[in-house]
């Protein structure tokens, strides 16, 4: 898993059908970079977040061959 911080919408209005329903956010790596993700979830711009990615990441898309490459799978609880 790999932790990182939601930072903005990626907006597509043309998908290819065997996309999965989700918002595609854009993600800050704790570790340096970015990747877009799927969002299953709902999650909020600033939330941080766990992702998986490649085969695990597709898997999780059982009734179809679904072409992800990183997917949030949780939202991380923080106190402040």
């Amino acid at each position: 898993m790999i932790r990182g911080r939601v930072t903005g919408r990626v907006w597509s209005t043309k998908r290819i059908e065997t996309m999965p329903g989700g918002a595609l956010l854009e993600v800050s790596l704790e570790g340096g970079g970015s990747v877009i993700a799927l969002d299953p979830l709902g999650c909020a711009e600033g939330e941080a977040v766990l992702i998986t990615q490649g085969s695990v990441a597709a898997a999780y898309f059982t009734k179809t061959k679904a072409p992800i490459d990183a997917l949030i799978i949780g939202s991380i609880d923080e106190q402040g």
